[in-house]
């Protein structure tokens, strides 16, 4: 009986440390179960998207400066001020750019006259050349011509005319001898008047008319003598006249050269025109920067241009910053973009308006990592190497809205968060 009533304790306490057991067990089991499906939804909605705080909203900021030097007239802007595209900024001092705009369109005017003349010229050389030479060519067988009638004139008085008036200059010459003979032996039978007055009168007649005649045919010999002259003289100035329409002749063949050294001159005074075309162009250019209005629509920021100033090309006037198309740039760990993909829905909050949420999309990533990008990128071959998660820049595009209210502007940081499910 007494060992009966001791082992019944001991049953007892065994039964309450299994039953305790039994109670922690299911107490592991439902914590397990508990933690699983909390880590199961830890990873569901975690694992669904990828985050970062290191993003910054970005912008096409435009800077406004000059291309030409001069000061400013005009200003029609302030800052932090909405413009659109095309409208006036600044308004830069143009009458030295208009002084030369207007001397470089007189210079075209004058090349273009030039050019027209130059055209003109060509015709007018190659039509003038063309009738000189025609006339030449005529002139020249008009002097051929005279020139043969001048030899035949002249071979004819010397061999016809003067032969024969030579020849009947002997005749004559024999005739008033026997005649003066005759008259010579008659004048003492005269006297002696063997032979009658009437007789003598006739021969003394005869003697005169064979002397008269023969002082005729001195003077017909003479003419023909000038005459002979005058047709030598007059074949000798028609080889001048002959050899002059030679020589007009050469010169109005030689004219025709003129022609392709006027048709250069054509080109050189085109190519005169399109240099100062060009110049009027360039001109014109230089006065049209002068006025300096909008690129883009945007929002004015840092002027730093006053009326009155002197400008320089190339320096900063003011900064356009269109705010309707912004964007932002998020630097994610290169361990969290296995999944990202351009088109993904993206959540922006900013903290200048407690944590509103900007709806995005991603637009694309950036070829190489922001270190490498930098001004000096790291040399990793130095051999003090150590690892380091690099972050590679995300475009993130921002979706407009209708709350105007709202605005991210360019150098903000924001929040970015990407649902890659």
């Amino acid at each position: 009986m007494a060992t009966t009533e001791i082992a019944r304790p001991e049953t007892d306490s065994q039964a309450s440390r299994l039953t305790s057991i039994r109670n922690w067990n299911q107490i592991i089991l439902v914590g397990s179960g508990a933690i699983a499906v909390i880590v199961l939804i830890g990873w569901f909605l975690f694992a669904s998207s990828v985050k970062t705080n290191d993003a910054q909203v970005d912008g096409h900021i435009t800077t406004i400066s000059p291309r030409v030097s001069g000061n400013v007239v005009n200003l029609w802007v302030d800052d932090n001020r909405e413009v659109h595209e095309g409208d006036p900024l600044v308004e830069i001092d143009p009458r030295d750019y208009q002084a030369a705009y207007d001397q470089a369109k007189a210079a075209y005017d004058v090349a273009l006259a030039e050019a027209q003349s130059a055209k003109v010229n060509i015709s007018l050389t190659r039509d003038t050349t063309l009738s000189s030479t025609e006339g030449s060519v005529d002139a020249r067988l008009v002097s051929q011509a005279d020139l043969v009638r001048s030899q035949t004139v002249y071979q004819q008085s010397a061999t016809a005319s003067l032969e024969a008036a030579k020849a009947n200059l002997e005749a004559k010459r024999a005739t008033n001898v026997r005649a003066q003979a005759d008259l010579k032996r008659y004048r003492p039978l005269l006297a002696t008047g063997d032979v009658s007055q009437y007789q003598f009168d006739a021969i003394e007649a005869t003697a005169r008319v064979a002397e008269s005649e023969y002082l005729a045919a001195q003077q017909q010999v003479l003419g023909a003598q000038e005459s002979v002259e005058i047709a030598k003289a007059q074949t000798t100035a028609a080889q001048h006249q002959l050899s002059r329409s030679d020589a007009m002749l050469k010169e109005s063949r030689a004219q025709l050269e003129l022609v392709p050294i006027r048709e250069a001159q054509y080109k050189s005074a085109l190519a005169a025109v399109e240099r100062a075309r060009a110049t009027e162009e360039a001109a014109a250019l230089f006065l049209s920067y002068t006025h300096l209005v909008a690129p883009v629509s945007g929002q004015v920021t840092q002027r730093t241009v006053e009326v009155g100033q002197y400008v320089s090309p190339g320096q900063l006037l003011m900064t356009l910053v269109p705010l309707d198309r912004i964007y932002v740039t998020a630097n994610f760990k290169e361990t969290q973009l296995a999944n990202v993909r351009p088109g993904q829905r993206a959540t922006i909050s900013a903290d200048m308006y407690g944590g509103r949420k900007f709806e995005g999309v991603v637009d694309s990533i950036a070829g190489a990592t922001g270190s490498r990008q930098a001004l000096l990128p790291p040399q990793n071959a130095t051999g003090n190497f150590v690892k380091v998660v690099q972050r590679i820049p995300v475009k993130i595009l921002i979706q407009r809205t209708a709350q105007t209210d709202a605005v991210l502007r360019p150098g903000m940081n924001v929040e970015v968060e990407i649902h890659v499910r």
